[in-house]
């Protein structure tokens, strides 16, 4: 038997940028190693984008060198560009991804762009465009899923940047909306994702018991390095994103949205190709766009019984656990007329209904209690729409517990189809 050997960094070579990645793989430990940029340190450090970047330490020990005053920066709190005054001066001239990224560092560190920084990245803001969409889209990832998402967002908006990088959340200003809402789209959307932090920093407020499983369930990663809870914070802002090519205005003065779930799943598709994420994302969001309309629609028409559950688990999936939650965080945040009540009556049926949203991801959609070739044959008919009309019945029937075996599967899909020819 051959003696294990302790384990290394691993090293990743690459050779497009003459550069060099070692990860350890038992500690969350990374070092970038490439060659000099220019004609010594000095030079090599003005190439990087903020001051607070272009510092170095001797790989023998040594003071710091810190050429651009990064340190006093780092403590005073600031984030300021390298070089300057003028734009064609400055770091952002070699990289266009470079004011989003000042974006994400300002919100991931909690630090404030010094008045020059500022003024240069609004007039470099559209440059953004330029640079490749799945950089763009790294950087958007982790100011959305950082702790002070909604300074970042203030900050992206204050820069210009989003009207560049999320055009979609810019083309909500001034979107009025019916009495119903005390806030524009644009501003009850961003109102919506501060509820959803607060859920997601305390589900037990709104789900109790149900807590511990749901945050399990979402803590999970699920695609693009984001789990379902940082997914959901994209899904509360892209949620009423179809609503400006929707609004109208009925006689009576009311403002309407009619199809803006569906346009807003359209348009989450769309976020999605632009910026090269995966098709998982973008049928996430699309999901959550499409159907968060769907649960508040089912409040009058409590208590719901089995056959409603089961319509709104079917309809909904397979979002019915996230867009659940999505759309507390819909209802917390619409706060007009008649809303203490309205709100109090969502969560309530919310509640219910994560139970046995959280059993359906659980254990899956019922399943017919007769397979698909034992009913054709039972029935005397051939595969085909009649059939898989059947089929979804009886899984129906299932899941309300009015056919649970297979004589009882048959005998409902025979009652059906004699109704239907009668």
């Amino acid at each position: 038997m051959s003696q294990s050997r302790p384990r290394r960094p691993w090293p990743t070579r690459w050779e497009a940028f003459g550069g060099w990645r070692a990860l350890h793989p038992e500690r969350d430990w990374i070092c970038d190693v490439t060659a000099l940029h220019g004609e010594g340190v000095d030079a090599d450090l003005a190439r990087r984008d903020f001051t607070i970047n272009a510092m170095a330490v001797p790989v023998a020990g040594g003071e710091l060198h810190d050429p651009f005053g990064g340190a006093r920066d780092l403590g005073d709190g600031v984030i300021r560009v390298v070089g300057g005054p003028g734009l064609e001066r400055s770091s952002y001239a070699d990289d266009p991804l470079r004011p989003m990224r000042l974006a994400r560092l300002a919100t991931e560190l909690a630090l404030t762009p010094d008045p020059d920084s500022e003024r240069l990245t609004r007039e470099a803001a559209p440059l953004v465009r330029e640079a490749a969409a799945e950089r763009v889209w790294a950087e958007l990832r982790r100011l959305v899923c950082s702790e002070r998402v909604m300074e970042g967002l203030g900050l992206m908006e204050r820069l210009g940047l989003t009207e560049v990088v999320l055009p979609e959340l810019s083309a909500l200003h001034g979107v009025e909306q019916s009495h119903f809402h005390h806030l524009d789209v644009h501003d009850h959307t961003l109102e919506v994702l501060r509820c959803q932090l607060e859920i997601e920093r305390d589900p037990e407020r709104l789900f109790g018991g149900l807590a511990g499983e749901l945050d399990d369930l979402l803590r999970v990663q699920f695609a693009d390095e984001l789990d379902r809870w940082q997914a959901l914070r994209f899904g509360a802002l892209l949620h009423d994103a179809g609503k400006p090519a929707t609004r109208g205005v009925l006689p009576n003065g009311r403002v309407t949205f009619i199809g803006h779930d569906s346009v807003g799943a359209e348009m989450a598709g769309a976020f999605c190709g632009r910026l090269r994420a995966s098709e998982r994302l973008r049928q996430f969001l699309a999901g959550l766009a499409r159907h968060h309309l769907v649960l508040g629609f089912l409040v009058h028409e409590r208590p719901l019984d089995r056959q409603a559950v089961y319509r709104y688990l079917e309809r909904c999936q397979p979002v019915e656990v996230e867009v659940t939650v999505l759309s507390c965080a819909d209802r917390m945040a619409t706060r007009g007329k008649n809303a203490d009540a309205a709100i109090a009556a969502h969560l309530e049926l919310a509640a219910e209904l994560m139970d046995e949203a959280l059993a359906w991801r659980a254990a899956g959609p019922p399943q017919p209690p007769v397979r698909g070739d034992e009913l054709a044959s039972a029935l005397g008919i051939e595969p085909g729409p009649e059939l898989g009309s059947l089929l979804a019945r009886l899984r129906e029937a299932q899941f309300t517990g009015e056919a649970t075996t297979a004589a009882e599967a048959l005998a409902l899909a025979r009652r059906l189809r004699q109704n239907a020819a009668q």
